[in-house]
């Protein structure tokens, strides 16, 4: 958040020289907001696929909770 609030001047300054910061302005305003919004969607989907996986696909890598426990005999 600091950094896109940072990068606003940038994007919506006027006065000389504006002509050439504004376009880095947008490109991290933009950027960040972009970033932003595929995180809050790409981490839950992939946190979903890989539980998917782990309850789909035979590779021992369970949670050991799941699993009954072995009760040894006392020799």
């Amino acid at each position: 958040m600091a950094a896109l609030l940072g990068g606003l001047p940038l994007a919506l300054g006027s006065g000389v020289g504006s002509e050439l910061r504004r376009p880095l302005g947008i490109t991290i305003v933009g950027g960040l907001i972009l970033s932003q919004i595929l995180t809050l969607y790409t981490t839950p989907v992939v946190y979903l696929a890989f539980d998917w996986l782990s309850r789909h696909l035979p590779l021992g890598f369970g949670n050991p909770m799941d699993e009954p426990a072995v009760e040894h005999s006392g020799d």
